[in-house]
């Protein structure tokens, strides 16, 4: 990020990073499986055959309290027929209209797919059992300004086993941060155009992550179903929090709409064209390798508001689109934390060893989540740094194009177009390797089909790649990792071969356009 920072400073007046979109579950795990419900049913002495009844209870008692407040207060509550209908835009239009600007706004209810229980009648073994399925219930969606994340909302399924999910909005909640602090800015819809002071302003962002989530959630939880101790009293029925989504956007702010403008054609372009899958992967902080069985897509969509380039790898995304025609931002979303890693102990020792063990969904792991996603926007950002350079593409390359020396040694010129040295090129400018480096081995991977076995010709394809990596090195556009025998790409280097890359996919009309 900060060769993209530092090549477009003049045209840049801050860089803002942190959640836009975070959405958290509330999962009660004593009775969100089988055998823990029936433990339940145990406490409360429940039948089976009773399993109906009580049930409908408890549903009953939730309704009934969550929407006490909403009617003791007058505020709408509104059944959306349809799932086409935008939620956050109803609710919306009722603040606009009410001149809500603290509390609740309003209740919609709907009729939403779920998981929950019910009692299955097994003929063949002549018994009733307690199954755990999808169904159909009614969800209760509570939209309020909270004094701490301001315009939210928070869902709370009204059948067994009451699950909650709370959406918040980093940037919404900026905004009253920076609003008790006096701070000025100007914000469009989702994004700050203008902040009199970015740095203090991050800071304060950064202070997001140092809530004390639990606790904070649970107030959520209690406002919309105040019945809840009641309902499980005696029972152990707390909520485990989860990060079911989370999208962290860091926004590079311009002086003016021309000035991104001016760049941003070319960074859809090359982000479309350039960036290969295991691109994709690198930025998510993966590699593409002989287990991944998952798709990895780019696309873009042209929108009312500008153009937006996507790139997904299953179920998590790293995006790129101009907001407001003046910022551009890069975000990157994680659905599916499973695969990333986090320095933690085992689950259960708090004090046991830690060790890197696979990332979980729950809020204990948020903080390393929020580090992946950071890596992934710098790392993004850093990949167009090479964008829209003003030094012709001959200057660059006419040095490479003449031989030098190596160590008192003669070593040849590069031939940029030619089919040898763009494998060449393609295989050091990988992805994978932007961040670990590349060995003789790895290279041979890419540059041959097939592996082979022969050790006269295993020693013949090292000795070949050896004087490749002697002739990058000398040319300047490849370096040597101290004490490894790994090499990485020159900044140099990176522009030089995304340059001679990027040639290759540009046809005669688009060098026509440019000539003209």
């Amino acid at each position: 990020m900060k060769r993209f920072i530092a090549k477009h400073a003049d045209q840049i007046t801050g860089v803002l990073s942190g959640f836009d979109r975070l959405v958290l579950r509330g999962t009660i795990r004593q009775i969100c499986f089988v055998d823990g419900f029936k433990r339940l049913l145990w406490k409360q002495q429940i039948l089976l055959k009773n399993f109906g009844p009580f049930a409908h209870g408890l549903s009953a008692q939730l309704k009934d309290a969550s929407l006490r407040h909403a009617k003791s207060t007058g505020r709408p509550i509104e059944y959306l027929p349809s799932s086409h209908t935008s939620k956050e835009d109803v609710a919306r239009k009722i603040a606009h209209r009410d001149g809500i600007e603290s509390g609740l706004i309003a209740v919609l209810s709907a009729l939403e797919p779920c998981m929950s229980y019910e009692i299955f009648r097994n003929r063949d073994a002549k018994k009733l059992e307690l199954v755990y399925r999808p169904r159909k219930g009614l969800a209760l969606y509570h939209y309020f300004v909270d004094p701490i994340f301001g315009f939210m909302h928070a869902r709370i399924q009204t059948w067994l086993p009451f699950g909650i999910q709370i959406c918040v909005n980093g940037r919404e909640w900026l905004a009253r941060m920076m609003d008790r602090a006096d701070l000025p800015y100007r914000r469009r819809e989702n994004c700050f155009v203008w902040i009199k002071d970015v740095e203090r302003a991050q800071r304060m962002m950064d202070r997001q992550l140092e809530l004390a989530w639990p606790a904070a959630l649970d107030r959520i939880a209690r406002i919309i179903n105040p019945a809840h101790a009641k309902m499980f009293d005696g029972f152990p029925a707390d909520y485990y929090w989860s990060a079911h989504q989370s999208e962290w956007a860091t926004d590079v702010m311009f002086r003016s709409s021309s000035a991104l403008a001016a760049i941003y054609p070319s960074l859809v372009r090359h982000g479309m064209t350039t960036f290969s899958s295991p691109d994709v992967m690198r930025f998510l902080g993966g590699k593409v390798h002989g287990a991944f069985q998952g798709e990895i897509i780019s696309d873009f969509k042209d929108r009312p508001e500008g153009v937006r380039i996507k790139h997904r790898v299953g179920q998590n995304s790293v995006k790129l689109y101009d907001k407001q025609g003046s910022v551009l931002r890069v975000e990157t979303t994680i659905n599916n934390p499973y695969g990333m890693k986090v320095f933690r102990p085992r689950e259960g020792d708090a004090n046991g060893p830690c060790s890197w063990r696979p990332m979980r969904k729950g809020i204990a792991d948020l903080h390393r989540r929020t580090q992946i996603s950071q890596a992934s926007n710098e790392r993004y950002l850093d990949a167009l740094a090479s964008v829209d350079t003003n030094t012709p593409l001959g200057e660059l390359i006419k040095k490479i194009c003449a031989p030098t020396e190596w160590r008192g040694k003669r070593v040849r010129a590069l031939r940029p177009w030619s089919q040898e040295d763009t494998a060449l090129f393609q295989a050091v400018s990988r992805g994978e390797f932007a961040v670990n480096g590349f060995r003789n081995a790895d290279l041979q991977t890419h540059l041959y089909d097939q592996p082979t076995q022969v050790p006269l010709e295993k020693k013949r394809r090292s000795a070949r790649v050896t004087r490749q990596l002697r002739m990058l090195r000398a040319h300047g556009l490849i370096r040597k990792v101290t004490s490894s025998h790994r090499y990485v790409l020159t900044a140099g280097g990176r522009d030089l071969i995304a340059g001679i890359l990027t040639t290759q996919r540009v046809t005669l009309e688009q060098l026509q356009t440019v000539n003209a």
